[in-house]
């Protein structure tokens, strides 16, 4: 891709190069030589910039949805790991408050058990929201995205 990228940025010049050298040999009346590397210069040239305007959109319009559908994974990810850590909690929650099954925490019971580096409850990467579900439960918490679940 960085040789179409650079294509571009030497085949403006080169055209530009072509088409001056071309008019003072025209304009020299034969005193100046070179005509067919004028003419070269400028087929390269163009040529150079045809396969820019070809290859660039090409590569772009694979690169992009390529980025998209890696930042939905990441997100997602992102997200599971997120619900495992709320859904560890809610079990050392239950365990050192002496909860049975059934119990239903708040996320205020629950953050004192969860470690994140900014301090705060995790939330859902993509913006969904999460749902906290009884203790024994399958799943013990959810997103609002589907998707992102944890693996049963």
């Amino acid at each position: 891709m960085s040789l179409a990228c650079l294509s571009i940025l030497t085949a403006i010049p080169g055209v530009i190069c072509g088409h001056v050298a071309l008019s003072r040999i025209k304009r020299s009346g034969g005193s100046l030589s070179g005509q067919g590397l004028a003419i070269a210069g400028l087929i390269t040239g163009y040529l150079g910039i045809a396969w820019a305007i070809i290859f660039i959109p090409m590569m772009l319009a694979i690169a992009i949805p390529n980025f998209v559908k890696a930042r939905e994974v990441s997100q997602e990810n992102a997200c599971i790991n997120n619900l495992r850590q709320i859904d560890g909690a809610i079990n050392e929650w239950a365990l050192e408050t002496g909860q049975t099954n059934g119990a239903l925490p708040t996320m205020a019971d629950i953050k004192p058990y969860v470690k994140t580096r900014d301090g705060n409850f995790p939330s859902c990467p993509a913006g969904g929201t999460y749902t906290l579900h009884p203790v024994g439960s399958n799943p013990q918490v959810t997103c609002s995205i589907p998707g992102h679940a944890l693996p049963q």
